[in-house]
Protein backbone atom coordinates (compact mmCIF):
# COMPACT_ATOMS: atom_id res chain seq x y z
CA UNK A 1 0.00 0.00 0.00
CA UNK A 2 2.86 2.40 0.83
CA UNK A 3 4.43 1.66 -2.56
CA UNK A 4 1.16 2.45 -4.33
CA UNK A 5 0.82 5.71 -2.38
CA UNK A 6 4.42 6.66 -3.19
CA UNK A 7 3.85 5.92 -6.89
CA UNK A 8 0.72 8.09 -6.84
CA UNK A 9 2.64 10.99 -5.30
CA UNK A 10 5.43 10.70 -7.86
CA UNK A 11 2.93 10.45 -10.70
CA UNK A 12 0.61 13.30 -9.70
CA UNK A 13 2.60 15.40 -7.27
CA UNK A 14 -0.29 15.07 -4.79
CA UNK A 15 -0.32 13.19 -1.50
CA UNK A 16 -2.80 10.43 -0.78
CA UNK A 17 -5.27 11.06 2.02
CA UNK A 18 -7.12 8.33 3.86
CA UNK A 19 -10.31 9.71 5.36
CA UNK A 20 -12.13 8.05 8.22
CA UNK A 21 -15.92 7.89 8.42
CA UNK A 22 -16.09 5.09 11.00
CA UNK A 23 -16.62 6.09 14.63
CA UNK A 24 -14.98 2.85 15.70
CA UNK A 25 -11.74 4.06 14.10
CA UNK A 26 -11.62 7.42 15.86
CA UNK A 27 -8.36 7.31 17.83
CA UNK A 28 -8.10 7.87 21.53
CA UNK A 29 -7.44 11.54 22.13
CA UNK A 30 -7.11 13.99 24.99
CA UNK A 31 -8.24 17.56 24.39
CA UNK A 32 -6.12 20.45 25.66
CA UNK A 33 -7.60 21.76 28.91
CA UNK A 34 -9.24 25.03 27.98
CA UNK A 35 -9.04 26.21 31.59
CA UNK A 36 -5.38 25.38 32.22
CA UNK A 37 -2.76 27.97 31.30
CA UNK A 38 0.48 27.03 29.58
CA UNK A 39 2.18 27.46 32.97
CA UNK A 40 -0.18 24.85 34.46
CA UNK A 41 -2.46 27.18 36.41
CA UNK A 42 -6.15 26.25 36.49
CA UNK A 43 -8.59 29.07 35.78
CA UNK A 44 -11.55 29.20 38.14
CA UNK A 45 -13.12 32.60 37.58
CA UNK A 46 -14.49 34.76 34.78
CA UNK A 47 -11.97 37.47 35.71
CA UNK A 48 -8.96 35.15 35.45
CA UNK A 49 -10.24 33.71 32.17
CA UNK A 50 -10.46 37.17 30.62
CA UNK A 51 -7.20 38.44 32.09
CA UNK A 52 -4.96 35.36 31.78
CA UNK A 53 -6.25 32.44 29.76
CA UNK A 54 -8.35 34.06 27.03
CA UNK A 55 -5.49 36.23 25.65
CA UNK A 56 -3.23 33.19 25.81
CA UNK A 57 -5.64 30.99 23.85
CA UNK A 58 -6.26 33.72 21.30
CA UNK A 59 -2.53 34.06 20.69
CA UNK A 60 -2.13 30.30 20.35
CA UNK A 61 -4.68 30.32 17.53
CA UNK A 62 -2.98 33.33 15.95
CA UNK A 63 0.48 31.77 16.10
CA UNK A 64 -0.42 28.21 15.13
CA UNK A 65 -3.60 28.29 13.03
CA UNK A 66 -5.23 31.45 11.63
CA UNK A 67 -2.39 33.96 11.73
CA UNK A 68 -2.20 37.42 13.23
CA UNK A 69 -5.11 39.84 12.98
CA UNK A 70 -3.78 43.34 12.22
CA UNK A 71 -5.87 46.14 13.65
CA UNK A 72 -4.11 49.28 12.44
CA UNK A 73 -5.22 51.30 9.44
CA UNK A 74 -5.06 55.00 8.60
CA UNK A 75 -8.71 55.72 7.93
CA UNK A 76 -12.02 54.21 6.92
CA UNK A 77 -14.78 55.80 4.84
CA UNK A 78 -18.38 54.83 4.14
CA UNK A 79 -20.30 55.77 1.02
CA UNK A 80 -23.86 54.88 0.13
CA UNK A 81 -23.14 53.67 -3.39
CA UNK A 82 -26.78 53.01 -4.13
CA UNK A 83 -29.98 53.54 -2.14
CA UNK A 84 -32.94 52.10 -3.96
CA UNK A 85 -35.47 53.01 -1.31
CA UNK A 86 -38.32 50.59 -0.52
CA UNK A 87 -37.90 47.00 -1.72
CA UNK A 88 -39.63 43.66 -1.18
CA UNK A 89 -43.10 45.15 -1.77
CA UNK A 90 -42.31 48.00 0.56
CA UNK A 91 -41.17 45.81 3.45
CA UNK A 92 -37.49 46.76 3.37
CA UNK A 93 -35.05 49.50 2.47
CA UNK A 94 -31.96 48.53 0.49
CA UNK A 95 -28.61 50.10 1.23
CA UNK A 96 -25.50 49.33 -0.78
CA UNK A 97 -22.49 50.66 1.05
CA UNK A 98 -18.88 50.97 -0.03
CA UNK A 99 -16.57 50.56 2.96
CA UNK A 100 -13.11 51.78 1.97
CA UNK A 101 -10.13 51.19 4.25
CA UNK A 102 -6.86 53.09 3.78
CA UNK A 103 -3.35 52.23 4.96
CA UNK A 104 0.01 53.62 3.82
CA UNK A 105 -1.31 55.07 0.59
CA UNK A 106 -3.32 52.01 -0.51
CA UNK A 107 -6.95 51.05 -0.06
CA UNK A 108 -9.47 48.23 -0.39
CA UNK A 109 -13.23 48.46 -0.68
CA UNK A 110 -15.76 46.12 0.88
CA UNK A 111 -19.13 46.18 -0.86
CA UNK A 112 -21.93 45.68 1.63
CA UNK A 113 -25.50 44.76 0.72
CA UNK A 114 -27.95 45.61 3.52
CA UNK A 115 -31.73 45.29 3.80
CA UNK A 116 -33.49 46.91 6.77
CA UNK A 117 -37.18 46.31 7.62
CA UNK A 118 -39.19 49.49 7.15
CA UNK A 119 -41.64 48.77 9.96
CA UNK A 120 -38.89 49.02 12.59
CA UNK A 121 -39.50 51.75 15.17
CA UNK A 122 -35.96 51.54 16.56
CA UNK A 123 -32.53 50.23 15.50
CA UNK A 124 -32.77 46.55 14.60
CA UNK A 125 -30.51 43.50 15.03
CA UNK A 126 -28.80 42.28 11.87
CA UNK A 127 -27.53 39.01 10.46
CA UNK A 128 -24.23 39.54 8.63
CA UNK A 129 -23.29 36.82 6.14
CA UNK A 130 -19.68 36.27 5.14
CA UNK A 131 -20.50 35.10 1.61
CA UNK A 132 -18.10 32.51 0.20
CA UNK A 133 -20.40 31.49 -2.66
CA UNK A 134 -21.36 33.35 -5.83
CA UNK A 135 -22.42 36.97 -5.49
CA UNK A 136 -25.73 36.07 -7.11
CA UNK A 137 -26.70 34.43 -3.80
CA UNK A 138 -26.94 37.90 -2.24
CA UNK A 139 -28.40 39.67 -5.26
CA UNK A 140 -29.48 43.16 -4.14
CA UNK A 141 -32.02 43.43 -6.98
CA UNK A 142 -33.75 40.24 -5.76
CA UNK A 143 -34.14 39.14 -9.37
CA UNK A 144 -32.38 36.00 -8.17
CA UNK A 145 -33.31 34.62 -4.77
CA UNK A 146 -31.39 31.96 -2.91
CA UNK A 147 -32.18 30.09 0.28
CA UNK A 148 -28.49 30.48 1.08
CA UNK A 149 -29.38 34.09 2.00
CA UNK A 150 -33.20 34.27 2.31
CA UNK A 151 -33.42 38.02 2.74
CA UNK A 152 -37.22 38.19 2.52
CA UNK A 153 -37.62 35.58 5.28
CA UNK A 154 -35.25 37.43 7.59
CA UNK A 155 -36.90 40.80 6.92
CA UNK A 156 -40.32 39.30 7.67
CA UNK A 157 -38.92 38.13 11.00
CA UNK A 158 -38.04 41.71 11.96
CA UNK A 159 -34.28 41.48 11.53
CA UNK A 160 -32.06 43.29 9.07
CA UNK A 161 -29.86 41.16 6.82
CA UNK A 162 -26.50 42.02 5.28
CA UNK A 163 -23.71 40.38 3.32
CA UNK A 164 -20.30 40.99 1.80
CA UNK A 165 -18.30 38.76 -0.52
CA UNK A 166 -14.97 37.25 0.47
CA UNK A 167 -13.41 38.22 -2.86
CA UNK A 168 -13.51 41.86 -1.78
CA UNK A 169 -10.83 40.97 0.78
CA UNK A 170 -8.99 37.98 -0.65
CA UNK A 171 -9.97 35.89 -3.68
CA UNK A 172 -10.55 32.29 -2.63
CA UNK A 173 -7.75 31.04 -4.83
CA UNK A 174 -4.31 29.80 -3.82
CA UNK A 175 -2.67 31.71 -6.66
CA UNK A 176 -4.43 35.08 -6.32
CA UNK A 177 -5.54 35.33 -2.66
CA UNK A 178 -2.86 37.92 -1.91
CA UNK A 179 -4.18 40.48 -4.40
CA UNK A 180 -6.58 42.17 -1.96
CA UNK A 181 -6.03 43.13 1.66
CA UNK A 182 -2.73 41.31 1.98
CA UNK A 183 -0.81 42.95 -0.85
CA UNK A 184 -2.52 46.33 -0.62
CA UNK A 185 -2.72 46.91 3.14
CA UNK A 186 -0.69 44.34 5.05
CA UNK A 187 2.10 42.96 2.81
CA UNK A 188 4.25 42.34 5.88
CA UNK A 189 1.87 39.55 6.89
CA UNK A 190 2.96 37.52 3.86
CA UNK A 191 6.51 37.33 5.20
CA UNK A 192 5.51 35.85 8.56
CA UNK A 193 4.93 32.19 9.37
CA UNK A 194 2.14 33.32 11.68
CA UNK A 195 0.91 35.92 9.21
CA UNK A 196 -2.71 36.38 8.21
CA UNK A 197 -3.95 34.49 5.16
CA UNK A 198 -7.32 34.38 3.37
CA UNK A 199 -9.59 33.36 6.25
CA UNK A 200 -7.96 35.96 8.46
CA UNK A 201 -8.52 38.57 5.77
CA UNK A 202 -12.20 37.67 5.53
CA UNK A 203 -12.61 37.90 9.31
CA UNK A 204 -10.80 41.25 9.25
CA UNK A 205 -13.37 42.39 6.68
CA UNK A 206 -16.26 41.37 8.92
CA UNK A 207 -14.85 43.66 11.61
CA UNK A 208 -14.70 46.56 9.18
CA UNK A 209 -18.38 45.98 8.41
CA UNK A 210 -18.97 46.09 12.16
CA UNK A 211 -17.22 49.47 12.17
CA UNK A 212 -19.82 50.63 9.66
CA UNK A 213 -22.76 49.21 11.61
CA UNK A 214 -21.72 51.37 14.57
CA UNK A 215 -22.43 54.43 12.40
CA UNK A 216 -25.78 53.32 10.92
CA UNK A 217 -28.71 54.66 12.92
CA UNK A 218 -30.98 51.91 11.56
CA UNK A 219 -28.82 49.08 12.97
CA UNK A 220 -28.44 48.02 16.59
CA UNK A 221 -24.68 47.48 16.53
CA UNK A 222 -24.84 45.66 19.87
CA UNK A 223 -26.96 42.96 18.23
CA UNK A 224 -24.96 41.82 15.19
CA UNK A 225 -24.99 38.08 14.46
CA UNK A 226 -22.08 37.03 12.24
CA UNK A 227 -22.94 34.07 9.98
CA UNK A 228 -20.85 31.81 7.78
CA UNK A 229 -21.17 28.54 5.90
CA UNK A 230 -18.35 26.03 5.37
CA UNK A 231 -15.15 28.09 4.98
CA UNK A 232 -17.31 31.10 5.79
CA UNK A 233 -18.32 29.30 8.98
CA UNK A 234 -14.67 28.90 9.92
CA UNK A 235 -14.37 32.62 9.34
CA UNK A 236 -17.43 33.58 11.40
CA UNK A 237 -15.95 31.74 14.40
CA UNK A 238 -12.58 33.42 14.00
CA UNK A 239 -14.21 36.83 13.51
CA UNK A 240 -16.34 36.44 16.66
CA UNK A 241 -13.35 35.17 18.65
CA UNK A 242 -11.25 38.16 17.60
CA UNK A 243 -13.91 40.86 17.71
CA UNK A 244 -16.02 40.82 20.85
CA UNK A 245 -18.41 43.39 19.41
CA UNK A 246 -20.22 40.60 17.56
CA UNK A 247 -23.17 39.67 19.75
CA UNK A 248 -23.47 36.08 18.51
CA UNK A 249 -21.97 33.66 16.02
CA UNK A 250 -23.52 31.18 13.59
CA UNK A 251 -21.19 28.58 12.08
CA UNK A 252 -22.89 26.37 9.50
CA UNK A 253 -21.27 23.08 8.39
CA UNK A 254 -17.83 24.52 9.17
CA UNK A 255 -16.03 21.22 9.84
CA UNK A 256 -12.26 21.04 10.07
CA UNK A 257 -10.63 24.15 11.55
CA UNK A 258 -14.16 25.40 12.07
CA UNK A 259 -16.37 23.97 14.80
CA UNK A 260 -15.27 20.30 14.58
CA UNK A 261 -12.60 18.77 16.80
CA UNK A 262 -9.35 18.10 14.93
CA UNK A 263 -8.13 15.35 17.23
CA UNK A 264 -11.00 13.04 16.26
CA UNK A 265 -9.40 12.70 12.82
CA UNK A 266 -12.86 12.10 11.38
CA UNK A 267 -13.78 13.38 7.91
CA UNK A 268 -11.49 16.12 6.66
CA UNK A 269 -8.13 16.32 8.40
CA UNK A 270 -5.59 19.11 8.80
CA UNK A 271 -3.25 17.62 6.19
CA UNK A 272 -6.02 17.55 3.61
CA UNK A 273 -7.27 21.07 4.23
CA UNK A 274 -3.76 22.52 4.22
CA UNK A 275 -2.92 20.77 0.95
CA UNK A 276 -6.17 21.53 -0.86
CA UNK A 277 -6.48 25.08 0.47
CA UNK A 278 -2.94 26.21 1.34
CA UNK A 279 -4.02 29.85 1.29
CA UNK A 280 -6.54 29.70 4.13
CA UNK A 281 -4.35 29.37 7.21
CA UNK A 282 -0.93 30.45 8.41
CA UNK A 283 2.25 28.71 7.31
CA UNK A 284 2.71 27.45 10.87
CA UNK A 285 -0.48 25.39 10.65
CA UNK A 286 1.14 23.10 8.11
CA UNK A 287 3.47 21.85 10.84
CA UNK A 288 0.48 19.93 12.20
CA UNK A 289 -0.34 17.95 9.05
CA UNK A 290 -1.10 14.44 10.34
CA UNK A 291 -0.01 15.65 13.79
CA UNK A 292 -3.28 16.83 15.30
CA UNK A 293 -2.28 15.81 18.81
CA UNK A 294 0.72 18.13 18.69
CA UNK A 295 -1.49 21.20 18.32
CA UNK A 296 -1.62 23.29 21.51
CA UNK A 297 -5.29 24.04 20.77
CA UNK A 298 -8.41 22.37 19.42
CA UNK A 299 -11.66 23.84 18.17
CA UNK A 300 -13.54 23.72 21.49
CA UNK A 301 -11.09 26.42 22.56
CA UNK A 302 -12.06 28.60 19.60
CA UNK A 303 -15.72 28.34 20.59
CA UNK A 304 -14.73 29.14 24.19
CA UNK A 305 -13.14 32.40 23.02
CA UNK A 306 -16.64 33.60 22.08
CA UNK A 307 -17.94 33.21 25.65
CA UNK A 308 -20.21 34.47 27.08
CA UNK A 309 -21.85 35.25 23.73
CA UNK A 310 -24.22 32.78 22.04
CA UNK A 311 -22.98 30.30 19.42
CA UNK A 312 -25.10 28.26 17.00
CA UNK A 313 -23.38 25.39 15.14
CA UNK A 314 -24.92 23.13 12.50
CA UNK A 315 -24.25 20.08 10.39
CA UNK A 316 -25.94 18.07 7.66
CA UNK A 317 -26.60 14.34 7.80
CA UNK A 318 -24.83 13.56 4.51
CA UNK A 319 -21.90 15.86 5.26
CA UNK A 320 -19.70 13.50 7.25
CA UNK A 321 -16.70 15.38 5.85
CA UNK A 322 -17.55 18.16 8.36
CA UNK A 323 -17.86 15.70 11.30
CA UNK A 324 -21.29 16.36 12.85
CA UNK A 325 -20.46 14.53 16.07
CA UNK A 326 -17.12 16.31 16.41
CA UNK A 327 -18.91 19.65 16.10
CA UNK A 328 -21.35 18.78 18.86
CA UNK A 329 -18.53 17.53 21.08
CA UNK A 330 -16.61 20.77 20.55
CA UNK A 331 -19.58 22.74 21.85
CA UNK A 332 -19.79 20.45 24.85
CA UNK A 333 -16.07 20.82 25.55
CA UNK A 334 -16.45 24.63 25.56
CA UNK A 335 -19.05 24.45 28.34
CA UNK A 336 -16.56 24.91 31.23
CA UNK A 337 -15.70 28.42 30.04
CA UNK A 338 -19.36 29.41 29.77
CA UNK A 339 -19.85 27.98 33.26
CA UNK A 340 -17.41 30.61 34.55
CA UNK A 341 -20.07 33.13 33.53
CA UNK A 342 -22.77 31.05 35.30
CA UNK A 343 -24.13 29.97 31.91
CA UNK A 344 -25.29 26.40 31.34
CA UNK A 345 -25.30 25.39 27.70
CA UNK A 346 -28.64 23.60 27.68
CA UNK A 347 -27.23 20.98 25.31
CA UNK A 348 -28.03 17.32 25.95
CA UNK A 349 -25.33 14.81 26.82
CA UNK A 350 -25.45 13.20 23.36
CA UNK A 351 -25.96 14.68 19.89
CA UNK A 352 -29.65 15.17 19.01
CA UNK A 353 -31.26 13.25 16.15
CA UNK A 354 -31.57 14.44 12.58
CA UNK A 355 -33.77 17.55 12.24
CA UNK A 356 -34.12 17.84 16.01
CA UNK A 357 -32.62 21.25 16.77
CA UNK A 358 -31.58 22.10 20.30
CA UNK A 359 -31.71 25.76 21.19
CA UNK A 360 -30.37 25.91 24.70
CA UNK A 361 -28.93 28.62 26.86
CA UNK A 362 -26.35 30.38 24.67
CA UNK A 363 -25.62 27.26 22.58
CA UNK A 364 -27.64 25.98 19.67
CA UNK A 365 -27.08 22.93 17.48
CA UNK A 366 -28.79 20.93 14.79
CA UNK A 367 -27.92 18.25 12.27
CA UNK A 368 -30.14 18.78 9.25
CA UNK A 369 -31.16 16.07 6.83
CA UNK A 370 -29.33 16.67 3.57
CA UNK A 371 -26.13 17.86 1.96
CA UNK A 372 -23.42 20.42 2.69
CA UNK A 373 -25.41 23.62 2.26
CA UNK A 374 -27.21 26.43 4.07
CA UNK A 375 -30.96 26.33 3.70
CA UNK A 376 -34.22 27.93 4.77
CA UNK A 377 -34.43 25.25 7.47
CA UNK A 378 -31.09 26.41 8.86
CA UNK A 379 -32.06 30.07 8.73
CA UNK A 380 -35.35 29.39 10.47
CA UNK A 381 -33.42 28.02 13.43
CA UNK A 382 -30.94 30.91 13.37
CA UNK A 383 -33.88 33.30 13.65
CA UNK A 384 -35.38 31.32 16.54
CA UNK A 385 -32.01 31.37 18.27
CA UNK A 386 -31.56 35.11 17.76
CA UNK A 387 -35.06 35.87 19.03
CA UNK A 388 -34.28 33.99 22.24
CA UNK A 389 -31.47 36.40 22.98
Amino acid sequence: MKQIALFFILLTGSPVFSQNYDEAKVPHYILPDVLKTTSGKTIRSEEKWEKLRRPEVLKLFEDHVYGQMPTDYDSIRYALTEDDGPEMDGKAVLKQVGITVFRKGSSVQINLVLFVPVQAKKPVPVFLLINNRGKENTDPTRAKKSEFWPAEMVIDSGFAIAAFHVSDLAPDNKDTYTTGVLQKLYPEQLKKDNGMKAIGAWAWGASRVMDYFETDKDIDAKKVIVVGHSRGGKTSLWAAAQDQRFAACVTNCSGNTGAALARRQFGERISRINTTFPHWFSNNYKKYNDKENALPVDQHMLIALIAPRPVYATNASKDLWADPKGTFLALKAAEPVYALYKIQSGLPKDPPGIDKPVIGSHFGYHNREGEHNMTVYDWGNFIRFARKF
